[in-house]
C-alpha cells in the first residue's frame, strides 16, 4: 500500500521522481524502489514522507484511507478558508 500512496501523492504534486528524492534527500533510485515495492522507508523517512506530503503516517501505510491535512499553525480564519475551498471542491464534483 505504502508504495501505491507515495507514487498517488508524488503525481498528485507533480513532482517527478527525482524532484521528489532531492526534497528528501535521497536518490531517485530509492524513490523508485520505494514505488515498485522493492524496499519500504526507514520509519525515519516514513515520518518525513508524511510531513512532506502533509499526510499521516497511517495514511501513507494504509491503516487510514482518508488523508488528513495538516493545519498546525494555521489561524481559525486561515483554517475556515480552507474548509470553504474543500466544500466548493466536493460540491463540483458532485454536479
Amino acid at each position: 500500500m505504502i508504495s501505491e500512496r507515495i507514487k498517488e501523492l508524488r503525481l498528485a504534486m507533480n513532482y517527478s521522481q527525482v524532484e521528489l528524492a532531492s526534497k528528501l534527500s535521497v536518490t531517485k533510485q530509492t524513490v523508485s524502489n520505494w514505488e515498485n515495492d522493492n524496499i519500504q522507508p526507514s520509519i525515519d523517512v516514513l515520518i518525513k514522507l508524511s510531513n512532506f506530503f502533509g499526510v499521516s503516517t497511517d495514511y501513507l501505510l494504509g491503516r487510514d484511507d482518508i488523508p488528513r491535512l495538516d493545519v498546525s499553525g494555521l489561524s481559525n480564519q486561515e483554517i475556515s478558508h480552507i474548509n470553504m475551498i474543500i466544500s466548493d471542491i466536493k460540491n463540483n464534483h458532485s454536479i
